[in-house]
């Protein structure tokens, strides 16, 4: 219960400080750019609540794909520790996030600041309008991730994927990174209140290239990603697909390579 407490008042005191900073930039008309404060504010946020939780993060792959290049990232989501575990290792780029969140006092308005994109779940038009903004980001050179199973989950077994991002990933004719998170479920749980120290891993797959399909290659592409996060969760933790899953289809082939996952 004491890490669980202090973390909560991390967060309180890390979102009203790193938060009020990025409004008040706002508010004087501070500029958007390469290490602005724009970009400075969620990195020291994150720094700041993943020590409080005693949490460490852990970055497999290619480093290379943690820079600025315009890219989606598309990764698991099983705990709401998954946001600062990516602020940590992915220093420039936006997110999708549902639009909840930006009722949440300071945090909301100021994560709007930093780049964050919201959509509303339950409105199609306005989230493909959405989505569209963040084609554009994209194709003006920015990075943006996306959580394509909606909300969190209560196990790492996959569960299915929207099809939006991979509509907005063939718009804006970036590569995909497929991102696997493991560890944020034992840190912090779905539904759960508290926070226990431990290792998160962030797994950078191979990137998958969108360039020259069409809106009709978008289920396929979502497979091939999906195909590719399940088989490094399972190569490396074990972690085995969905029952119905198994029982409809045969084992997929992939490129993926635990050694570089």
């Amino acid at each position: 219960m004491v890490r669980t407490a202090l973390t909560f008042l991390a967060l309180l005191i890390g979102t009203l400080v790193f938060g009020g900073i990025v409004l008040l930039a706002q508010l004087f008309g501070v500029q958007q750019g390469p290490d602005s404060i724009y970009e400075k504010c969620p990195r020291w946020w994150a720094w700041w609540l993943l020590r409080a939780a005693g949490v460490k993060v852990v970055l497999h792959g290619d480093q290379q794909l943690v820079s600025g290049a315009p890219r989606l990232y598309v990764a698991n989501h099983v705990s709401w520790f998954d946001i600062p575990a990516m602020i940590e290792v992915l220093p420039h780029y936006g997110f999708v996030a549902k639009r909840e969140l930006e009722k949440i006092p300071i945090f909301g308005p100021a994560a709007r600041g930093v780049g964050v994109i919201y959509i509303d779940r339950e409105n199609r038009k306005a989230a493909f309008g959405a989505y569209e903004d963040a084609a554009q980001k994209i194709q003006q050179g920015n990075a943006v991730l996306v959580y394509p199973e909606g909300t969190r989950g209560g196990s790492y077994t996959l569960r299915p994927f929207k099809k939006g991002p991979f509509v907005l990933a063939i718009a804006s004719g970036a590569p995909i990174v497929p991102v696997v998170i493991h560890g944020t479920i034992e840190v912090n749980p779905r539904d759960e209140f508290r926070a226990s120290p431990g290792t998160v891993h962030v797994h950078l797959l191979d990137p998958i290239p969108t360039a020259g399909l069409t809106y009709g290659d978008r289920e396929a592409l979502a497979e091939q990603v999906r195909e590719r996060m399940a088989h490094c969760l399972n190569t490396v933790y074990g972690v085995e697909p969905a029952l119905e899953e198994r029982a409809s289809r045969p084992p997929a082939v992939v490129e993926a390579h635990p050694s570089t996952a």
